[in-house]
C-alpha cells in the first residue's frame, strides 16, 4: 500500500508541473510578443545603416517578423496539437464515412478547417477515405480545406494581418472547398483514380474506442507537434519572411500596384500562375502576403496569390500522383483554381 502512495506522488508532482508550466510559459511568451517592437528596433539600431533607407527597411522587417512569426506559430501549433489529440485521421474518417453528401461536403470542408493535417497527411487521409467508402467529392472537400484554411495558417493571417482579411479569406476558403468538392463530386471521377486505389477492398469503419487520454497526455502532444511542425518549417518561415523583407524594403509601391494592383485585369491569373509553382505553407507565404499588402497591392490579387500556393503547390500535385491520374489532377486544379480566380476577381471589383 506504502509502495503505491510513493509511487503516484512523484507522477502528481510531475503533473502539476505540466499545469502549472505551460501557463506559465505562454504568458511568458505573450509578454516576449508585446514587445517586439522596441526590441526589433534596438537591434535594427545595431546595423551601420539608415534606419530609413531601403536596408535599414527591409532588416527591421526581417528581425521583427522572424520572433513574431516563429511566436505565433509556436502558440498556433501546440493549440491545434492538444486539438488533435481529440481529432485523429481514423477518427475524421470514422465521421465522415456514410454521410449524405449534400452535407458531407460542408462537413468535410469543416472538418478541415478545425483539423491541423499538414500537407504530408494528403496521401494516407486520401487512401484512408477513399477505402472508407467516403465519397470522393466529400474527400476533396476535406483535402482542400485542410491546408488552404487549416487552424495554423488562419492564426498566423490573423496576427499579422487583422481579424477583417482572416475571416474573409476563411470564409471564401470554406466556400471554395465545399463547392469545389461538390462540383468534382458531380463529375463521377472515381474512375480516374489510380488503378491500386479502385482496387481496395473497402471495409466498414466501426466505432472507435475511446483514448484513455489526460490532460497532461495532450499537453505533451500538443508539445510534440511543436517540436515536429515547426522544426520542419522553420526554414521556410526564415526564407518566406526574407522575400516580404525584401518587398518590403526594395520594390517600390509605384511598381507592386502596376503588378498587382487591382486595376490590372491579368494580375490575378498571374498570381495565381506565380503561386502554383512556389514550395511553401501558410507559414511561410503570409510574412509574404503582410509585405504584398503593405506596398499596396490589391486584396483580392493577394489572397489568390496565397490560396494557390497553398491550395494547389507543385509539389503537393506530385504527391497527389501516387493516387490520382494525370487528368484527375488537372481537373482538380480547374475547379479550385476556377474559384480561386473568381474569389480574386470579386475582391478586386468590391475593393
Amino acid at each position: 500500500m506504502s509502495a503505491d502512495i510513493t509511487t503516484t506522488q512523484p507522477a502528481q508532482r510531475s503533473d502539476w508541473l505540466w499545469y502549472l508550466g505551460v501557463p506559465g510559459v505562454g504568458v511568458v511568451l505573450y509578454l516576449l510578443y508585446g514587445q517586439l517592437i522596441p526590441i526589433s528596433e534596438w537591434v535594427t539600431a545595431l546595423f551601420p545603416v539608415e534606419r530609413n533607407s531601403h536596408t535599414g527597411e527591409a532588416i527591421a522587417f526581417f528581425i521583427y517578423d522572424v520572433p513574431k512569426v516563429l511566436l505565433l506559430l509556436t502558440g498556433i501549433v501546440f493549440v491545434t496539437g492538444v486539438l488533435r489529440s481529440w481529432f485523429s485521421p481514423e477518427r475524421t474518417r470514422a465521421i465522415l464515412a456514410g454521410r449524405n453528401q449534400i452535407w458531407g461536403y460542408p462537413l468535410a470542408a469543416l472538418l478541415g478547417v478545425l483539423t491541423p493535417f499538414c500537407s504530408c497527411s494528403s496521401v494516407p487521409l486520401f487512401i484512408g477515405f477513399v477505402s472508407a467508402g467516403i465519397p470522393l467529392g466529400v474527400t476533396f472537400s476535406f483535402l482542400i480545406a485542410g491546408p488552404m484554411v487549416g487552424p495554423v495558417g488562419l492564426g498566423l493571417l490573423y496576427g499579422l494581418v487583422g481579424w477583417e482579411i482572416a475571416t474573409i479569406y476563411l470564409v471564401f476558403g470554406f466556400t471554395i472547398a465545399t463547392v469545389a468538392g461538390a462540383v468534382l463530386g458531380r463529375m463521377k471521377l472515381e474512375r480516374y483514380l489510380q488503378d491500386w486505389v479502385q482496387e481496395l477492398n473497402a471495409g466498414p469503419v466501426g466505432d472507435l474506442p475511446e483514448e484513455q487520454l489526460t490532460l497532461v497526455d495532450r499537453l505533451k502532444m500538443g508539445l510534440e507537434q511543436v517540436r515536429e511542425i515547426v522544426g520542419k518549417v522553420w526554414i521556410w518561415v526564415l526564407v518566406g519572411i526574407g522575400i516580404g523583407a525584401a518587398i518590403h524594403g526594395y520594390v517600390p509601391e509605384a511598381v507592386m500596384l502596376r503588378i498587382m494592383g487591382g486595376e490590372a485585369w491579368w494580375s490575378v491569373p498571374a498570381a495565381v500562375v506565380v503561386g502554383v509553382p512556389m514550395y511553401t505553407n501558410a507559414a511561410g507565404v503570409i510574412p509574404i502576403v503582410e509585405a504584398l499588402l503593405g506596398k499596396g497591392a490589391a486584396l483580392g490579387t493577394t489572397l489568390a496569390f496565397m490560396m494557390s500556393v497553398i491550395a494547389l503547390s507543385l509539389p503537393e500535385m506530385i504527391i497527389l500522383k501516387q493516387v490520382l491520374t494525370l487528368r484527375l489532377i488537372a481537373i482538380f486544379v480547374a475547379v479550385v483554381s476556377s474559384g480561386i480566380l473568381a474569389t480574386g476577381f470579386l475582391f478586386n471589383a468590391l475593393l
